[in-house]
């Protein structure tokens, strides 16, 4: 979340004014700017979106308001409508203790009091099982709810947490997380904390602590996926030499050096030789416009190979200053624009989620 803040705001836009730009620029975005699609494959993707099982590997749909683009129910209408089946729904761990420097760079300000990050990354999942309360959204603990959701013509919320911070040096937390529905943790995010070192902070622990080992190891027990997204390199070659599973790196770029959150080739084919998954996520960092984030979808496949690329869109925690695309009506162009570019419909289907199902089920219950 939160790959950059824009610190100067502009004077604010009628609401209706800014809905009309922002559709114009999705429409530019799927049109103009993206690869030439021909109607055949305009009709392959949406025969193929019909069929796959789309998944965003990391979001906040509405979640965090400062930065939401849109409600949380109008996000979930346009997953609805862009036939994403499901999204890892993220709470921010370390929300409340982070800043921006004047140059836009985020971090902590300040150390969190005890239990006050506890309290606040579950208060942020009370609107998620709220809208699956409404029967808005089905929530995800086991694979087989993947399809539960499908049958049900609703998305699917997988929960999800950004930053081991919660826990707060307590491994018995990571079992109370599984059983009150998480079923993915990332590591760390913009706090240095108790489980490992950050990309956008001086390392303090030459990778993972030993704690940080043993939170991996009892997610491995339970059944939970271990997100290194926002760790150093040094960190995600610790998680994966620790974890027994496949892990993921849910949103990120490579090779774009003038960007602090973009990772390396090694980095990420760390990730990818223990059967793992990276998500790209729609920055204009090294590609700007539509066309610059399939172009940082196809850098990745070169990069690790087609059965290790996933989309993980960090909805709504990307400045829209920097945000290629800002929500789900999107979608339905990556999967044109992958099909014009000349990949082959099974290799379309694996970006959209094929992949991440693939590790799901290698990750948590059946």
């Amino acid at each position: 979340m939160w790959c950059c803040l824009q610190v100067s705001q502009p004077a604010p836009l009628d609401r209706r004014a800014m809905l009309k730009g922002m559709a114009a620029t999705l429409s530019l975005a799927a049109t103009g700017c993206a690869p030439t699609v021909s109607s055949a494959q305009k009709e392959a993707a949406a025969t193929l979106l019909d069929e796959a099982v789309s998944v965003d590997l990391h979001s906040h749909p509405g979640m965090i308001e400062s930065r939401a683009r849109a409600s949380m129910d109008g996000h979930i209408n346009r997953m609805i409508k862009g036939r994403v089946r499901a999204s890892l729904f993220s709470a921010v761990a370390d929300g409340p203790l982070l800043t921006a420097s004047p140059e836009g760079r985020i971090y902590a300000q300040r150390e969190p009091r005890p239990g006050e990050l506890y309290l606040s990354t579950y208060s942020q999942l009370e609107p998620v099982r709220g809208r699956a309360a409404a029967g808005k959204l089905t929530l995800v603990e086991r694979v087989a709810d993947l399809e539960k959701a499908k049958g049900q013509g609703r998305p699917a919320a997988i929960l999800a947490f950004e930053g081991g911070d919660f826990l707060e040096g307590r491994l018995d937390r990571v079992q109370e997380a599984y059983d009150r529905g998480i079923r993915s943790i990332q590591l760390v995010h913009y706090r240095v904390n108790e489980l490992g070192d950050i990309q956008t902070e001086a390392p303090r622990h030459g990778g993972l602590t030993p704690f940080g080992r043993d939170v991996i190891r009892e997610m491995n027990r339970l059944g939970m996926l271990v997100d290194v997204a926002h760790a150093t390199f040094d960190a995600v070659k610790a998680a994966v030499e620790t974890s027994s599973q496949p892990v993921v790196l849910s949103h990120t770029v490579v090779d774009v050096p003038s960007f602090w959150r973009a990772v390396s080739r090694e980095h990420v084919r760390l990730v990818a030789q223990q059967g793992g998954v990276i998500g790209v996520f729609p920055v204009s960092f090294g590609g700007p416009g539509f066309r610059g984030y399939i172009d940082h979808l196809s850098r990745m496949a070169d990069t690790v190979g087609i059965d290790h690329v996933a989309i993980g869109t960090d909805m709504d925690g990307i400045s829209l200053r920097f945000a290629t695309f800002d929500n789900y009506s999107a979608w339905p162009s990556i999967s044109e624009a992958l099909l014009a570019k000349g990949y082959g419909r099974a290799n379309v289907a694996k970006v959209l989620g094929g992949n991440v199902v693939r590790v799901l089920r290698a990750t948590i219950p059946a």
